[in-house]
């Protein structure tokens, strides 16, 4: 198959889904979200929210994908990310849940479990700017009460800060 065509999530046996299959298309924008197994605020834990922060913020998990903007709140990860050509959506999802899961300590895990099963995504559209989506995006803890300023929270980061210049 050619590197831009889509590819086709399955879902594993068994498990049920809202959809069924889930289309990834090389080059497009995703806000992705993926909660904590029964939405425990496991990352009100500075320790734990470091820990997932440290493999976040490394290239090898994302491989070609680029991760624009992207935030932890106590009992979520939501990113913008836009998806390279060598994984599938949820290729991509599996592997920073995976070591996300191995990187927080075990007493923040149930039977082993960090994260709750799947994911929610949503294209981004063509007249939707990535900016404003990530703008949004890290505007969460603002919004949900958990400090006055964006400064004031931790746990987030766009690709703009990186590119600011004068």
């Amino acid at each position: 198959m050619p590197p831009s065509m889509p590819v086709r999530d399955q879902p594993d046996a068994g498990f049920r889904r809202v959809r069924l299959e889930r289309w990834s298309v090389p080059g497009q924008t995703y806000l992705l979200s993926v909660a904590t197994l029964y939405r425990r605020p496991v990352f009100s834990d500075d320790e734990a929210a470091r820990a997932v922060c440290r493999v976040h913020t490394a290239q090898w998990p994302w491989r070609d994908s680029a991760v624009l903007a992207w935030v932890l709140m106590p009992d979520h990860w939501q990113g913008l990310v836009t998806l390279g050509e060598r994984d599938s959506l949820s290729t991509l999802v599996g592997r920073f849940k995976s070591l996300t899961s191995r990187a927080v300590d075990d007493r923040h895990r149930v039977n082993g479990w960090l994260w709750g099963r799947g994911f929610t995504d949503r294209v981004l559209g063509p007249d939707e700017p990535a900016m404003d989506a990530a703008r949004h995006l890290v505007g969460l803890p603002l919004r949900a009460g958990l400090v006055r300023r964006l400064g004031d929270y931790a746990y987030w980061n766009t690709a703009w800060l990186h590119h600011a210049g004068p």
